[in-house]
C-alpha cells in the first residue's frame, strides 16, 4: 500500500524549514532521478528531446537536460521561455556546460514532457495545446515530469494531456494521478525521492494506493472445518437473474462455504452447487440490488430488520428505502458512476451527471463518506474507490477487459464471499477489489467474460 497525496507544497516546505534543505537541492535530486530512467532505458547518444515550461518543473527539465548533455544528443525547447529563477539559473548552467536551446521539435528517441506539473488549474494555451498534440503523436518513448501537462489538480485533461510511458513524479506520489481520465496518460508511475528519505518527506494522508502484492486471499487453514465455518451468502434474484446467479457463482469460487439464490421463481436455473431459496433469513450475509428491478419491494422492510452484512448493488440506487440501510453498520455499496449520481441526489448531496462524477471523483466519494462514515462505498471505474470513514482506498491495478456487462456482478458477489467469511467490510471490499482487478488482467482484453473472470479467481492463488 502506498501513500498518495493531494499536495506536495506542504511536505516541500518541510523540507526548505526542518532539513534545512534548498530548492536547487530537490530540483537536482528530481532531475537525476528522471536522468536515471533515461540511462537504465536507452544507450548513449540516444537523441532526447526535453520540452520545458517557464516555471519551477520546466527547470526540472533543464536541469535533465545538462545531465544529460555530453551523453546523449539533447534537444531543449522553451515554447514559452524561462520565467522562474531557478528556470533561469538552470537554464545559465545548461548553457554553460555547452547546450542549447532550440526552436523547433525534431525526432528523437525520447520526449520529456516538462511544460506544466501538478497544479494546473486553467486551461492550456491553445499554443501548448497544439504542442501536446504534436508530442503525442510523435513515435518516442515519452516521460512526464512530475506530472502530465494538461491534467489539472483533479486529474482531468484540460482540455488535453501529454500521454506519457513513464511518470517520474516528484517527493511524493499525487492524487490526481489516479484519476480515471490520468490511467490513460500516466504510464508506469515512480517516485523521485528528493533529498530525504520518502518516510522524512511525506506526512498524514487520506489516500491510499493498493498494490498487486497487498492482495490477501480467502485461506483456510483449518483441517477441522466444515462448509458453515466459511458462511452462507444469500443473493436475492430479480427480474435479471442472470445478474443475481453470476454473483453466487463468483462468491462459491471465492471461498463461500454455502451460497443460496433466493428467488420466487421456482423454475429458475441455476448451477447444481447453488442452492435455492424462498426466503431471507438464515445466512451469514446478503448480496442484493443486481438485476433485482422491483423484485423484493415488499420484503424490503422484512431485510433491513436482518443483523448481517451486506452488499448492495445496482438498482438499490434507485430506491428511497436506500436512506435506511445507510443507517446500518457493516454495509458494502458497489455503484457505477450513473448509479452513485442517483444515489447522492436520493440523499440529499447534490445532483451531477454521470461525467460530473467522473471529473470529481474523489471529491465526491469523500463527501459522502465523511457523510456516512459507518458505510463502505466502492466507486467502480477505471480506478476503483474505496471510501470509509473519510479515507480513500484506490485500486488502479484493473484493466480495460474489465468493461463488459457482468463484471460488476461479479465483484458483488466477491465481497458477499468475504462478509460472509466474516471478513470486515473494509477488508472485504479492499480485497475483493484486488482480486477481482487481478483475474481481470486478460489478453485479448476484448474477450473476457464474467464466467471467464470468475473461473480465473481459481489461479490467483
Amino acid at each position: 500500500m502506498k501513500s498518495v497525496f493531494k499536495e506536495v507544497y506542504s511536505l516541500d516546505k518541510k523540507c526548505y524549514e526542518k532539513y534545512k534543505l534548498t530548492e536547487d537541492i530537490l530540483m537536482e535530486h528530481a532531475a537525476y532521478s528522471m536522468a536515471l530512467e533515461i540511462y537504465k532505458r536507452f544507450p548513449k547518444f540516444s537523441k532526447v528531446n526535453i520540452v520545458s515550461g517557464p516555471g519551477n518543473n520546466g527547470a526540472d527539465g533543464v536541469t535533465l537536460a545538462r545531465i544529460l548533455h555530453g551523453d546523449y544528443i539533447v534537444n531543449l525547447y522553451l515554447p514559452l521561455g524561462a520565467k522562474s529563477q531557478m528556470c533561469k539559473l538552470q537554464l545559465e548552467r545548461f548553457k554553460a556546460v555547452g547546450g542549447k536551446v532550440k526552436e523547433e521539435c525534431e525526432s528523437a528517441d525520447v520526449i520529456v514532457d516538462a511544460i506544466f506539473g501538478s497544479g494546473l488549474k486553467r486551461d492550456l494555451s491553445p499554443e501548448i495545446v497544439s504542442l501536446v498534440r504534436k508530442m503525442n503523436k510523435a513515435s518516442a518513448f515519452k516521460l512526464a515530469c512530475d506530472i502530465p501537462t494538461g491534467l489539472d489538480d483533479k486529474g482531468n485533461p484540460r482540455p488535453v494531456a501529454f500521454k506519457a510511458d513513464l511518470t517520474v513524479t516528484m517527493g511524493a506520489e499525487k492524487l490526481s494521478l489516479y484519476s480515471d481520465a490520468a490511467k490513460d496518460c500516466v504510464g508506469e508511475i515512480i517516485r523521485a525521492d528528493l533529498g530525504v528519505s520518502f518516510n522524512k518527506y511525506k506526512g498524514p494522508t487520506k489516500y491510499h494506493v493498493w498494490e498487486k502484492s497487498d492482495l490477501t486471499l480467502p485461506v483456510r487453514d483449518k483441517q477441522n472445518a466444515h462448509k458453515r465455518t466459511y458462511g452462507h451468502l444469500g443473493v436475492l434474484v430479480g427480474e435479471k437473474p442472470g445478474a443475481g446467479i453470476m454473483a453466487g457463482m463468483a462468491a462459491f469460487n471465492f471461498g463461500c462455504g454455502l451460497v443460496s439464490i433466493v428467488s420466487h421463481d421456482d423454475n429458475i436455473n441455476i448451477p447444481y452447487e447453488i442452492m435455492h431459496s424462498h426466503h431471507i433469513q438464515g445466512f451469514s450475509a446478503l448480496a442484493f440490488g443486481m438485476g433485482l428491478n422491483n423484485h423484493f419491494d415488499d420484503e424490503m422492510e422484512n431485510i433491513l430488520s436482518l443483523d448481517i452484512p451486506m452488499v448492495i448493488d445496482a438498482d438499490m440506487f434507485y430506491k428511497d428505502v436506500i436512506k435506511e440501510f445507510l443507517k446500518k453498520e457493516n454495509i458494502v455499496l458497489t455503484p457505477h458512476p450513473k448509479e452513485f449520481a442517483s444515489l447522492l441526489k436520493i440523499l440529499g448531496i447534490g445532483e451531477y451527471s454521470p461525467s460530473e462524477i467522473q471529473q470529481n471523483r474523489f471529491e465526491l466519494a469523500e463527501k459522502f463518506s465523511e457523510k456516512y462514515p459507518k458505510v463502505v462505498l466502492l466507486l467502480k471505474g477505471a480506478n476503483k474507490i474505496i471510501a470509509y470513514r473519510g479515507n480513500l482506498h484506490i485500486d488502479p491495478n484493473g484493466s480495460v477487459a474489465l468493461a463488459k456487462g457482468g463484471s460488476g456482478d461479479v465483484l458483488a458477489g466477491m465481497i458477499g464471499s468475504l462478509l460472509a467469511q466474516g471478513w470486515h467490510p473494509l477488508k472485504a471490499a479492499i480485497h475483493a477489489s484486488l482480486a477481482h482487478s487481478i483475474a481481470g488482467n486478460y489478453e485479448p482484453n476484448y474477450a473476457l467474460t464474467p464466467l471467464k473472470l470468475i473461473k480465473r479467481l481459481e489461479s490467483l492463488a
